[in-house]
């Protein structure tokens, strides 16, 4: 299978996968004689993995030890519990984080009248040092 059908097949595109192969989170992709890269069943179940540790928000180096854990298997179920916890911990501060925008942002759309006059509070706020 080529990249185009390759990136078709699991809906990683063929310039990320470029990039999963470069940065070495995909191994380098066996080529046919013509150069083209070749890829058979094993890369697309690892790019299917990748995609949808991507869509869990995992970073590309925690992808990189999710994908050292899945291909090792004497791992301990309880490192790869400990990676997943960490990033459960990191998306909660993020949700958290994104909350407090909204909170403040509502307020703030709240308190503008939203009229033809020029005076508004958002910009108000905006202006404001925070130091």
């Amino acid at each position: 299978m080529n990249i185009g059908q390759a990136a078709e097949t699991t809906g990683v595109s063929a310039k990320r996968i470029r990039y999963y192969e470069q940065i070495g989170l995909l191994g380098k992709a066996k080529r046919s004689a013509s150069g083209y890269r070749v890829f058979g069943r094993d890369e697309l179940h690892t790019l299917s993995f990748i995609r949808r540790a991507r869509r869990l928000g995992f970073s590309v180096p925690k992808i990189s030890a999710l994908l050292e854990l899945w291909q090792d298997q004497r791992r301990s179920s309880a490192d790869v519990k400990r990676l997943v916890e960490t990033h459960l911990d990191e998306l909660r501060e993020k949700i958290g984080e994104l909350q407090s925008m909204v909170d403040t942002l509502q307020h703030l759309a709240d308190r503008c009248d939203g009229d033809k006059r020029p005076d508004c509070p958002i910009l108000h706020d905006l202006e404001r040092s925070e130091s």
